[in-house]
């Protein structure tokens, strides 16, 4: 198998890095903020309140369930760029059209990561709620938001759409005490782990029903992806050790079995025999969550091989063939995707080697040459000769800028603040207390940042009510006959349970419970290098 001659070529200029002023990354962020707020206006002028804007025809499309979605997905980017006062007049414009009781079929997966993770990113980092949240999604592949899900829908779903909710639910369990979301994500987490084959591996969809594999290629790209990333950022975002053990136990069915010459193919999940030599798009993100448990060598390397492909084209394609170094019919396109960008920011952030700049940049220019056009951003048709689709998926607004924002940016309250090469971050605050918003955050799939310490701050709030509580009932009965009636509330059971489901009824509203906690001690240390958990673990 050869690999391709501009990894060579590549390896030469990655030799010779120039260094970056701050100067000269102060003006590329000013390009950034240009290239969004052109694509966001845009969208706003021509496409809300539909989903997405069409950037050839000037128009809009719903593509998602009809919930503004470029709107939400672009919310969180508005506080990272630093526009609060656009913010707050975004969330009450949501707030006052987007309706989520609605007749209308929605993907579970893609409501989940943008809308769901969306709102709660915009939540922590504004310290309130941009909408309230309803829970009720229903935990299939697809979902009607009024009715459920529909008896005729298909149980078959890729790994990704079973395994990519846990930082979205355990947010939003540790902010609202109700631990059913949380539960249910690490119930669908513990089923997939049960699946894995005898070497290993994991397939690319599956009968939830019968527990059986319908598509049995195991690979990091498209269908599996962000069920390995959820492994690892869950296990940092919840200092958790089972899900970071899960993930080790498949990277080294991976290394074994997928990976050659810094590569990775598509394998027989079984057998471990090679079943598609290609490379997708989605996979680069691999490099970046290598980094975030210090496998750094690895990770450059592989990240190299990636980038060889956006030189030879201008971006990457849906598929690449290793073998014969060129695209795969009818997989040409590029929409517009984040994953290599998002990648250079973590190795920038680990390694301060200015390389990833200079890649950053490259990026930034081959957008503006090849997709800008009167009208936003249009994703490629075809990379051979940038032949344009008219698309602007909301992704672009979500991840691709802000990935490329943050990666001219190092001293973004989104790293910590630390300076650039140093990868861990420390919170303390005056007397121990916590400090929400004060950095480390984990990027969930859709680039929606969430903040380890506001989870931590109200886990402990809800642990210290339920000792509490545990002590009240745990009293004698002549004690509690005697304590007055708005005392004896306290000793009921919550009116969310574990075993209650997470689905609502036809018809049935709930009143969402509010996101917030008092300040509690934080003392926990979170790294791109590799130190996952806290010093006392």
């Amino acid at each position: 198998m050869r690999a391709p001659v501009c990894v060579t070529v590549l390896v030469w200029l990655l030799s010779d890095a120039r260094q970056f002023t701050e100067e000269e990354m102060s003006a590329v962020r000013q390009r950034i903020k240009s290239m969004f707020y052109h694509a966001y206006n845009s969208y706003l002028d021509n496409a809300f309140p539909y989903d997405e804007l069409r950037p050839l025809t000037c128009d809009g499309q719903d593509t998602w369930g009809s919930f503004s979605l470029t709107l939400i997905d672009a919310l969180d980017t508005l506080l990272v760029l630093g526009n609060q006062t656009e913010f707050q007049r975004v969330a009450s414009l949501l707030q006052d059209t987007v309706d989520f009781d609605i007749d209308v079929n929605a993907s579970v997966f893609e409501t989940n990561i943008r809308v769901v993770g969306g709102l709660l990113s915009a939540h922590l980092l504004s310290g309130r709620a941009g909408m309230q949240l309803e829970p009720g999604w229903p935990t299939t592949l697809h979902g009607n938001c009024y009715l459920g899900v529909s008896p005729t829908e298909t149980p078959v779903t890729c790994t990704a759409g079973v395994g990519t909710f846990i930082l979205e639910f355990a947010t939003l369990s540790r902010l609202t005490g109700d631990p059913t979301f949380e539960n249910a994500a690490r119930q669908a987490l513990r089923a997939l782990w049960k699946t894995r084959s005898d070497i290993g591996l994991v397939g690319n969809h599956i009968d939830i029903l019968s527990k059986k594999w319908v598509a049995q290629d195991a690979g990091i790209g498209a269908g599996v992806d962000s069920y390995f990333e959820y492994l690892v950022k869950g296990a940092i975002l919840l200092q958790d050790e089972e899900l970071l053990n899960m993930f080790l136990e498949y990277d080294r069915a991976i290394q074994n079995y997928t990976r050659f010459d810094d590569w990775y193919l598509w394998v027989q999940m079984h057998k471990g025999t090679v079943s598609m030599p290609v490379f997708q798009s989605l996979e680069a993100f691999w490099p970046g969550l290598q980094s975030l448990l210090g496998n750094l060598d690895s990770a450059v390397r592989t990240f190299q091989n990636y980038y060889s492909v956006w030189r030879q084209f201008g971006g990457l394609p849906e598929f690449y063939s290793i073998p014969q170094g060129y695209t795969v019919d009818k997989r040409e396109g590029y929409p517009l995707r984040p994953e290599l960008i998002e990648s250079a920011m973590y190795l920038f952030r680990a390694t301060g080697d200015h390389t990833y700049l200079q890649l950053g940049l490259d990026a930034l220019e081959s957008i503006e040459k090849i997709t800008k056009t009167p009208c936003g951003y249009a994703s490629v048709k075809d990379l051979r000769d940038h032949q344009l689709d008219n698309r602007m998926e909301s992704f672009f607004l979500a991840e691709t800028i802000k990935y490329l924002y943050l990666l001219f940016d190092p001293a973004h309250f989104l790293h910590g603040g630390a300076a650039e090469g140093d990868g861990s971050w420390e919170e303390g605050g005056e007397d121990g207390q916590c400090v929400l918003g004060a950095g480390g955050f984990i990027f969930n799939t859709e680039a929606h940042p969430l903040d380890p310490a506001a989870l931590y701050c109200c886990s402990r709030h809800a642990q210290d009510r339920q000792e509490l509580r545990d002590i009240l009932l745990s009293l004698p009965k002549e004690k509690k006959k005697t304590r007055s009636k708005p005392a004896a509330k306290h000793t009921e059971d919550p009116p969310h349970g574990p075993s209650e489901s997470i689905a609502l009824k036809p018809g049935e509203k709930k009143t969402p419970p509010l996101l917030s906690c008092p300040v509690q001690p934080f003392s926990a240390r979170f790294s791109i290098l590799g130190q996952v958990f806290t010093d006392n673990t």
